[in-house]
């Protein structure tokens, strides 16, 4: 792979080539990506999704809103320090217009949008729409669907559904968000469809993030970047755009570090694990002083967590950067955090996280509370809509109907297309919302 294919401003529907050297410096086309996903619903949306204790009312404890905010953050960072140094390595960068800080845009865009196509109630959000299908009420419908069509619903993948909602096209929208090329490519951290599922000990091949119905579009893509196939006998897969290791290594230090922070907030960790843990990643930049000065315990922990954050980023760019050959051939198998030299406590800090917090009563309560909402509004729409489409549409599916967005209503002659539909609106909906459209329809107050 190139850095100047990787780097293609092409967006959908170009009849003409965009070159960097005539972009606007004011409002670069990068810039103008993290524009349209900011202003976009499906990331509105994100204000009130859970990110690790569902349902949670607590004032400082993270939604997915502000944890893709602070992961754009990091990965701006990250990218720029990583651009420097390539633009310095590949001096045909500098001669086609290309600049540090578009590698900063590019990531951190990708980044801002890594979490818009997770369904509510947080990851267990995604294993509650896969189990209706695999053990529930949607096992009816496995007959009707091609093995990677089941696939693509047994496993929903919220990083699947987030590519869908940027690409779709929808009527009068084509092209979805019309995000440039390089953008979308650095979005897609599992390059591949559902199936095979894990064919490699890839990191990339950890999950699937093509839906069936976004595989011509995906192509597009990743030819225009220059990916490098891997798929055989006739299956859809690309080596990651290099970029796609860094939204990976933001988020990875967000929800390691960030996740613990809330974790001591919330009280499930007590305090003392917040120096205990968090010290051999600060002990070369914290002002032991400074620490000690500190009166609360948020002020403390938010000091330990900045030096922490930026230690990793530090970190993070010096592996990408020391194996970027390998990376663009398409030989680098790890996530970068995986083989950097704060991988030990790294797994130390997320495994007390594992037993404090994910497993907590209080989130394991909530999850629950998500399966049961999830499953009921799965069963209901999905119910309406292809009753819709076979004209035997009873008097409670037209009034279910009528709940739906007027853009979701129209029937597809592809049962994929409409059950694969009514899962991205259950999936677009908020935890409060999917909570009292569920109670509205148990005619509960």
């Amino acid at each position: 792979m190139n850095w100047s294919q990787l780097l293609s401003l092409k967006r959908f529907g170009d009849a003409e080539k965009r070159l960097r050297i005539n972009q606007d410096e004011t409002r670069l086309g990068f810039e103008v990506d993290y524009d349209r996903i900011i202003f976009s619903d499906s990331f509105r949306s994100l204000q009130d999704k859970t990110q690790v204790v569902p349902l949670s009312k607590t004032d400082f404890v993270h939604t997915r809103l502000t944890h893709s905010l602070e992961v754009s953050v990091v990965a701006r960072s990250l990218g720029r320090k990583v651009g420097e140094q390539v633009l310095k390595k590949h001096s045909n960068l500098n001669d086609e217009g290309y600049k540090m800080n578009d590698f900063g845009a590019i990531v951190a865009t990708a980044a801002l949008a890594h979490d818009i196509g997770n369904p509510p109630f947080g990851h267990n959000g995604e294993k509650a729409i896969g189990e209706y299908f695999q053990h529930g009420n949607g096992q009816k419908y496995k007959e009707q669907l091609t093995l990677k069509q089941w696939q693509d619903l047994i496993d929903f993948e919220g990083n699947a559904n987030g590519f869908k909602i940027l690409t779709e096209h929808k009527e009068g929208v084509e092209g979805g968000l019309r995000l440039s090329y390089a953008t979308l490519g650095t979005f897609i951290k599992y390059p591949k469809e559902s199936l095979p599922k894990k064919p490699t000990n890839q990191i990339a091949d950890k999950k699937f993030g093509i839906f069936q119905s976004e595989i011509p579009f995906f192509n597009d893509v990743a030819q225009e970047l220059g990916l490098i196939a891997t798929g055989k006998e006739g299956n859809v897969a690309y080596k990651r755009h290099p970029l796609a290791y860094l939204v990976e290594a933001a988020d990875d230090i967000c929800y390691t570090i960030i996740d613990f922070e809330d974790g001591i907030n919330l009280g499930l960790i007590e305090e003392e694990f917040a120096l205990e843990y968090l010290i051999k990643l600060v002990k070369d930049t914290i002002d032991s002083k400074k620490y000690h000065q500190l009166k609360y315990k948020k002020d403390r922990l938010s000091y330990l967590r900045a030096l922490a954050i930026g230690t990793l980023i530090s970190e993070a760019a010096s592996v990408f950067l020391a194996n970027e050959d390998a990376i663009l051939k398409g030989e680098y198998p790890y996530s970068l955090l995986e083989k950097c030299k704060y991988e030990a406590q790294i797994n130390d800090i997320i495994k007390l996280s594992v037993e404090k917090i994910y497993k907590s009563r209080e989130v394991v309560e909530k999850e629950l509370a998500g399966y049961t909402v999830i499953s009921e509004l799965l069963d209901v729409f999905l119910i309406a809509i292809h009753n819709k489409f076979n004209n035997s549409l009873t008097n409670y599916d037209k009034l279910i109907l009528r709940l739906l967005p007027e853009n979701l209503i129209k029937t597809h002659n592809s049962i994929y297309i409409r059950t694969l539909t009514i899962c991205g609106y259950i999936a677009s909906l908020t935890d409060g919302f999917a909570l009292q459209l569920y109670k509205k329809l148990k005619a509960e107050q």
